[in-house]
């Protein structure tokens, strides 16, 4: 089952580090690794929030997101990303910012660093958005009790979460946008930061407003084709499946994506930290992000998000705290590590929360067999 789901994973570090001695020798090796690290803790607890989505689709989506979804992710967010957001930052065209990422780096590094408040507004308005609409839920699980039962009765006032995200989005341009020199401008700054965080609020809004009604759609039609299933079994005809399927999947697998991209934000921009080889980078952030891919997968089929149920919550609370960290990285620098920690603790926190939980299920459990049992022994005397 491990070799099935991360075979491709091994493969691709195997080649991956094997092409970055070739490149570079062992210090090559070394970057490629640490940024593959990097790139799997920083992208945890995407794994987890992918697996609540991806466990909705077919075997065959599931398939595709593995396949097609890792192109889109390795040489688009982690090749391709990269040189387009400076050929946009810089007004440069596609070829002319390749050949400035692979002969110039230092001015390439230097471009894309300019370009983070605009990168950093965007990922953190639309990770927002996801965290705000998970804990203003009304769930019946609950981690954190003290915390999600009053954010659920807040939940429903309508448009609460597009509410904060503007307002958090206002006050982050006001005043976390970088400040410029008198000469230099500032308030551009202000502005490009705020419409980045405004088409990342759009983007959440048409993306996840898109999957989600064709998600209704689709359990609609899924409950009108087995009430179908059941008259036919009765009249002995057969029903043949129905066409929405495809939509509902592919939307969610468009959501899947740009929500693979939003959390790619700060490895990309994390991972200049460690080289500004653009090579190097694609390779290290491209083994990591097939581990993550593997790893959303190796979570769908054993069911762990069934068995762990509090590990979603962690998940979204490090969405949280990431989309914060975005906004407060666009004035003030936060280490890579704090942002990858931040992450790790609260999914092994939720992840711990759920393994106590199970266990006193089973305590309780034992003690009501075992009363039973005295019960029936008593009665028997």
């Amino acid at each position: 089952m491990v070799l099935k789901t991360f075979g491709w994973s091994f493969a691709v570090t195997a080649l991956g580090l094997v092409a970055a001695v070739l490149i570079g020798g062992w210090t090559a090796f070394g970057i490629v690794l640490i940024l593959s690290i990097l790139e799997i803790s920083l992208s945890f607890d995407n794994a987890v929030v992918n697996a609540g989505i991806l466990k909705k689709m077919s075997a065959f989506w599931q398939k595709i997101f593995l396949t097609i979804g890792i192109l889109i992710a390795v040489f688009g967010m982690r090749l391709v990303f990269p040189v387009l957001i400076v050929a946009i930052s810089a007004s440069l065209g596609p070829i002319e910012a390749v050949d400035l990422a692979l002969n110039d780096a230092n001015r390439y590094e230097e471009l894309v660093t300019d370009a983070h408040p605009s990168i950093a507004a965007f990922g953190g308005i639309f990770l927002l958005m996801i965290f705000l609409d998970f804990i203003f839920e009304d769930r019946d699980i609950k981690w954190l009790h003290w915390l999600e039962r009053p954010l659920a009765k807040l939940g429903k006032v309508e448009m609460l979460s597009a509410c904060i995200a503007l307002i958090t989005l206002l006050i982050t341009a006001l005043y976390l946008a970088p400040k410029a020199h008198l000469h230099a401008g500032s308030a551009d700054k202000a502005e490009t930061v705020l419409l980045s965080g405004v088409a990342g609020l759009i983007t959440y809004l048409v993306v996840g407003g898109l999957s989600g009604f064709f998600e209704n759609r689709l359990e609609e039609a899924e409950e009108r084709e087995h009430e179908a299933e059941e008259e036919a079994k009765q009249e002995g005809k057969k029903v043949t499946g129905m066409a929405l399927v495809g939509k509902a999947a592919f939307f969610m697998f468009l959501y899947l994506e740009v929500l693979d991209a939003s959390f790619s934000f700060d490895g990309v921009i994390g991972a200049f930290a460690i080289t500004n080889d653009i090579i190097l980078m694609a390779l290290g952030l491209g083994i990591g992000a097939m581990y993550v891919r593997s790893l959303t997968v190796y979570l769908v089929r054993q069911g762990t998000l069934d068995d762990y149920v509090y590990l979603e919550h962690g998940a979204h609370y490090a969405i949280g705290a990431l989309a914060t960290i975005l906004l407060i990285t666009i004035r003030f620098e936060v280490n890579e590590i704090i942002t990858g920690l931040i992450g790790v603790i609260l999914i092994a926190w939720s992840f711990w929360s759920s393994v106590r939980r199970n266990r006193a299920i089973a305590a309780a459990e034992g003690k009501a067999e075992s009363s039973g049992e005295k019960a029936e022994v008593s009665s028997g005397v």
